[in-house]
């Protein structure tokens, strides 16, 4: 009897019958509640169906009937790896590799977990194994591209997304990523145009139409702007996944629109745990203390700003911690800003659950971040609430949208009054500025001429070095009109790459300044 069920059960389940395939492995299990296939093959249907709890809990109990089918343990660290638990999934990846060694697919998810637990050279060479075993897999050329980019190599991920898409073309995983690459080079032309193939062959592919404006941005290139905008905003109107916060900052005039893209990206990549680290206890320490939250903690802008504020906490009321999960670049900078923490802990190669339960440990009264929506941020650590409060300052002084972040600190400017009601977070007013600044900072000893920056020797010099992506038409529109109102005056630019220049230069001709007006740095 059972058998017969049984192969009734496999048969709905290869023609993709999922609910009749659970409902007869679950007659299985009802007349032999050990039937190790029942259990895992109900596990399995239970992981296409996207229930990855219930299928790691089944396979779990077949895995305690039989423990030599390296199937199992494979599918049991699938199911993991989407409930975003790395080191679980990790575990049966290694088990499964133990009972079978050429499972290639093991060796890649294996790769992917390193990767999300940082320990990225590790990956790498998981992902090589893979390739040496399946030299034509899409799926892990595109992963090892993935891993490299982290890594900051980005030719080297480039080729590797290559290698993917000249199997499979179409692959718009492989050209989200490749594109993504591009830009990390400055390719702008280039990361453009894979992101407009990603829309053509999947318009609605998440962040896709948000990363293709960015790279207009950064190249300048204005001549969909205004649509752009539109469809962005009309996107987000519909609730969908178009673009990222930190694009979207500077691409939106909305205040509103601007709560709904941070809230739209907390709910599908960083929701708040329901499971919080921190459940209401009352820390009673001698000192405060006190988290601060970044990948920046070297030769970078933050610490520029940040470095005397460390150095000047009160010692006797506070205890400083530092967090770190940047690059150690030995620069003076880093020594000092060590120096500055009673403790200062790098966590490159924690998990964001790893790290934020580090914290609770260490039982964190106040924790900072640094980052914001910036590049390489971490918020996933603040969503499994490790501390009472969480604060969010300085590197990104846009709403985070998550239930997670108590406070924001800024000032009126920053925030004006009346875009208040789109920030969820409370908001802490500094009297002045909000941006602090190191007084230790050097200046140059060296007296510059403008003929040795490339400026003409007299004229009034207006200048802004913003990244190109900041620079929007209205805003270049009132800079022409402030050198056609001042005719012996340039305006001074960053250099940051040919497209951009170019695209300028052209900008300016049509608002009828010379192109030599504009100065590159």
């Amino acid at each position: 009897m059972n058998d017969s069920v049984l192969q009734n059960a496999m048969r709905a389940h290869q023609t993709g019958n999922l609910s009749e395939a659970a409902r007869l492995y679950g007659e299985v299990l009802r007349g032999d509640p050990r039937h190790f296939q029942a259990l895992f093959a109900l596990g399995a249907v239970y992981y296409q169906a996207g229930r990855f709890e219930e299928a790691q809990r089944l396979i779990a109990n077949a895995i305690a009937i039989n423990p030599r089918v390296p199937e199992a343990f494979f599918t049991r660290g699938c199911a993991f790896q989407r409930l975003n638990r790395a080191p679980e999934a990790l575990a049966c990846f290694d088990q499964a590799l133990a009972l079978k060694p050429n499972l290639a697919d093991a060796h890649t998810n294996r790769g992917m977990c390193l990767m999300a637990l940082n320990r990225d050279e590790q990956a790498l060479e998981s992902l090589d194994l893979a390739l040496a075993l399946d030299p034509a897999n899409v799926g892990t050329w595109n992963n090892r591209g993935c891993v490299l980019h982290k890594m900051g190599r980005y030719d080297d991920a480039i080729a590797a997304f290559g290698k993917a898409l000249v199997s499979v073309p179409r692959s718009v995983e492989a050209l989200v990523n490749r594109g993504s690459a591009y830009g990390a080079l400055k390719r702008y032309g280039e990361a453009a145009n894979d992101f407009q193939r990603v829309l053509v062959i999947d318009p609605e592919f998440a962040y896709a139409r948000g990363n293709l404006i960015l790279n207009r941005m950064q190249a300048s290139d204005w001549r969909h702007f205004e649509a752009d905008r539109n469809a962005i905003s009309s996107g987000l109107a519909a609730g969908k996944r178009i673009i990222y916060p930190f694009i979207n900052v500077a691409l939106s005039r909305s205040p509103a629109d601007q709560l709904q893209c941070a809230r739209l990206w907390v709910a599908h990549q960083a929701p708040l745990s329901p499971a919080p680290l921190w459940r209401g206890e009352i820390y009673r320490h001698e000192k405060i203390r006190v988290a601060y939250i970044s990948a920046d903690f070297h030769a970078h802008a933050t610490p520029a700003l940040m470095a005397g504020v460390f150095e000047q906490h009160d010692r006797g009321r506070f205890e400083l911690i530092a967090l770190s999960f940047g690059p150690d670049d030995k620069s003076e900078m880093r020594t000092r800003v060590k120096a500055a923490f009673d403790r200062f802990i790098d966590v490159r190669e924690k998990s964001d659950a790893e790290t934020a339960l580090l914290m609770r440990q260490m039982e964190i009264d106040i924790a900072v971040d640094l980052k914001g929506y910036t590049k390489d941020h971490r918020s996933g650590i603040f969503a499994h609430r490790p501390a009472p409060i969480q604060a969010s300052y300085l590197g990104y002084p846009g709403t985070m949208g998550a239930p997670y972040f108590d406070y924001i600190i800024a000032d009126a400017i920053v925030i004006p009054d009346d875009q208040r009601p789109y920030y969820t977070e409370k908001i802490v007013h500094l009297p002045d500025s909000y941006q602090c600044n190191d007084s230790r900072r050097a200046i140059a000893g060296h007296r510059f001429t403008r003929r040795e920056v490339g400026l003409p020797d007299s004229g009034f010099v207006f200048c802004c070095f913003n990244n190109n992506y900041k620079i929007t038409p209205e805003i270049f529109a009132l800079w022409m009109r402030l050198l056609h109102g001042v005719p012996v005056s340039v305006l001074w630019l960053l250099e940051d790459n040919t497209e951009a220049m170019r695209n300028l230069k052209r900008e300016a001709e049509a608002h009828g300044i010379a192109a030599n007006r504009l100065v590159f740095a």
